[in-house]
């Protein structure tokens, strides 16, 4: 038969004791200034360890470009509509 261990409420704790969310810590972006996470890319200028991992002014223009073709297409279809009524 197998010795069963103690399972009592300060066994439980002290393992449930590593289980608290932790507050996520930020810095300054060394480019812009703006504040960062950790180890990740700064979302306002796109740079991480000083070079460039993501344009973002070239993605902020195509997600514009993507919106407003989006927009005159819906736009075009519901004036079609209303033409055959």
């Amino acid at each position: 038969m197998v010795n069963h261990m103690r399972h009592t409420r300060a066994h439980t704790a002290n393992r449930r004791s590593h289980h608290a969310l932790k507050a996520r810590q930020f810095s300054q972006c060394e480019s812009c200034g703006a504040p960062k996470m950790n180890h990740r890319m700064c979302l306002n200028c796109g740079k991480y360890k000083g070079s460039v991992i993501v344009d973002v002014e070239k993605a902020l223009v195509k997600k514009q470009a993507k919106l407003k073709q989006r927009n005159s297409e819906a736009g075009g279809t519901s004036e079609k509509s209303e033409e055959k009524k």
